[in-house]
């Protein structure tokens, strides 16, 4: 049964789903034919760092009808709200990430605009290249950078800026590292990891003189060849803080946009431990 008016379909009961967002280093900010990044800068290829991408899905029905939004989906009572996460991202992306981790509920009353009170559990994960199936677009789905955001439904400008905060404040924890790397990897690798989630360029030989000085990276004795460069040395990490626990921040998401827009990824940068302050 519908509701006649806008009193009536704000005093109804919220409607509730699951939003996802999806994290993964972009394959178009790598360096093309065996490059490095220094090199590819040189030639005026590529871009100037490593950036995190994320699929978004066209709305197919009002409010915002063919405006991008987060995946998502309705709950059903026979699954659980990570059942729906899943199936969320499988019906729209065919993304299978190893780990979603619950985000933040957003519900607050102008979320709505006009139509039935909507609430949103969001989760979020970061996914490594290969998870992320080569970023084919499909029907209504797309990969963007982070920073090439276009307009966006409801708030999900703001739950996107939330995301990349939490993100920002949890790099001091080695598995956010290897979720996008993978359990080894390479400084240079690392380095584009870091870049990526500050969002800006980071000097790399500063990088490498602090990341094996912090004690956080065990050397593997294994060796990849990266490009024209001579062959890298493998490491991975044994972390001197406790593991991430994926407990949820406190926070009522408020002036979260403003925030993330305020260029504050330098004073995140400088609250991280002394091994990820570049």
């Amino acid at each position: 049964m519908g509701f006649g008016n806008v009193s009536e379909r704000r005093s109804a009961p919220p409607q509730v789903g699951v939003s996802v967002v999806i994290l993964a280093l972009g394959p178009d900010d790598m360096p093309e034919h065996g490059a490095t990044q220094a090199e590819s800068a040189e030639t005026g290829a590529g871009t100037p760092h490593s950036r995190l991408w994320l699929p978004l899905v066209k709305r197919v029905r009002q409010p915002f009808l063919g405006t991008w939004a987060l995946p998502g989906g309705d709950l059903r009572s026979d699954w659980s709200l990570e059942q729906s996460a899943y199936s969320a991202l499988e019906s729209t992306t065919a993304l299978h990430p190893r780990y979603l981790e619950q985000l933040y509920t957003f519900g607050g009353p102008e979320r709505s605009h006009g139509g039935l009170p909507m609430v949103s559990v969001v989760y979020w994960a970061l996914v490594g290249q290969a998870e992320a199936a080569h970023f084919e677009d499909g029907d209504n789905v797309r990969w963007f950078p982070e920073d090439e955001l276009p307009p966006l439904a409801f708030d999900h400008r703001e739950i996107i800026d939330y995301a990349l905060l939490r993100l920002r404040s949890k790099i001091e924890y080695s598995d956010v590292a290897t979720r996008l790397l993978g359990p080894t990897f390479t400084l240079r690798q690392l380095h584009g990891v870091y870049e990526a989630i500050a969002g800006e360029s980071l000097d790399l030989a500063n990088f490498r003189r602090k990341m094996l000085s912090s004690g956080d990276l065990e050397d593997t004795g294994e060796k990849v060849r990266e490009g024209r460069q001579r062959p890298a040395a493998v490491y991975r990490y044994v972390p001197q803080l406790p593991a991430h626990t994926g407990t949820p921040h406190e926070f009522d998401g408020s002036g979260i946009a403003a925030m993330a827009r305020r260029n504050e990824r330098k004073d995140v940068l400088a609250a991280l431990s002394p091994s990820a302050q570049i």
